[in-house]
């Protein structure tokens, strides 16, 4: 089991990683793609993320206490899940409302929730690195 979470945590960091640090800005750069266009696929993609997040926080969570794993490793992984539901219960619908506004044509004051959304993101990365590198030893 304790493989599982290291496989689980470490899918998970480079999905993060991945889309976070690299697609999310990365989407804005091409060219044709248009703020509209861009928050869309951003939409998407994030909703599928923290889809297969919720899975992995499950599967690693289980794996870690199924195997009786020292109090880090579980400390680390319930900061992670910690981290990854105050993104989606408090984050995400306040960056989801700003989105709204700017495809309806609103250029209103600019929400601080993206800023937050990235530095939660840093946060979680830290804790799966710590997580997985506990589980390696």
């Amino acid at each position: 089991m304790a493989s599982l979470a290291t496989a689980a945590v470490f899918v998970w960091l480079g999905m993060v990683l991945a889309i976070s640090f690299l697609e999310a800005p990365l989407k804005f750069r091409a060219p044709g793609v248009t703020l509209a266009l861009g928050l869309g696929i951003g939409r998407l993609v994030f909703r599928a993320l923290n889809a297969c997040e919720v899975v992995l926080a499950a599967v690693v969570l289980s794996a870690v206490l199924v195997s009786h794993q020292a109090a880090p490793v579980l400390t680390a992984s319930l900061a992670t899940a910690a981290v990854l539901a105050i993104q989606l219960v408090f984050v995400r619908p306040a960056l989801t409302r700003r989105s709204d506004q700017v495809l309806a044509g609103s250029d209103g004051p600019r929400s601080h929730a993206h800023y937050v959304y990235v530095a939660l993101e840093m946060v979680k990365v830290v804790a799966l690195l710590i997580a997985g590198t506990l589980l390696l030893n």
